[in-house]
């Protein structure tokens, strides 16, 4: 075997493991787009939400917007929404009630319930129209369950409030539930309780 050939196989073997490790990239670059597109395929775009609740807020497009921008900041993309309207009213405690319809990209609709007290310092009745954006939901079902947090007028736009409760399992990522409303003047202040999400209507908001 020549010199020549001899150095072309020197060459060859101290490049392989450079071949290799850049295939391995490759491939992992490829998985990983693969991941990161079927999880976009599940969720839904700051443009995708502001449009499904434009016909629901009307003039409060802009502040929808931007709730549903500082919301994507903070927490990500939603893959899923619910559209319904609520009822409430309270002295220094009371109750919520609403209807609506669970959005996701894998299921389609769903409608669903939710009932809560509202404890706090807030006056007043109200029939608001709210848009909830839904976090690291596994499954339709999971949304039936007790969601907790700080529900009130968090974050104000323009007449539309913006409040954040979660679920914390043992066991999967905490679901988010970001709820935006319209008709917020008539109940400021901090209103801590929870939200309890059934697939039927019921009285009983504990």
């Amino acid at each position: 075997m020549g010199p020549n050939r001899m150095g072309r196989l020197m060459d060859l073997k101290r490049l392989l493991p450079r071949i290799v490790i850049g295939i391995a990239m490759l491939i992992t670059s490829a998985a990983t787009g693969q991941a990161v597109a079927a999880a976009r395929s599940n969720t839904f775009s700051p443009e995708e939400i502001v449009e499904a609740g434009h016909e629901m807020f009307g003039g409060f497009s802009e502040s929808l917007a931007a709730l549903v921008e500082k919301s994507v900041q903070q927490y990500g993309l939603p893959n899923g929404y619910i559209i319904g309207q609520e009822a409430s009213g309270a002295f220094f405690g009371g109750a919520r009630y609403g209807e609506g319809n669970l959005f996701t990209k894998r299921s389609g609709k769903r409608h669903v319930f939710w009932q809560g007290p509202s404890l706090g310092f807030d006056l007043g009745g109200d029939g608001n129209r709210t848009m909830m954006l839904v976090y690291n939901l596994p499954q339709p079902d999971w949304i039936f369950r007790r969601y907790t947090g700080v529900n009130g007028s968090a974050y104000l736009v323009g007449g539309l409030g913006m409040t954040l409760l979660t679920y914390r399992s043992p066991y999967k990522d905490p679901v988010y539930v970001v709820p935006i409303r319209s008709g917020v003047g008539a109940r400021l202040g901090i209103n801590i309780g929870y939200l309890k999400f059934t697939p039927s209507a019921t009285w009983n908001p504990f």
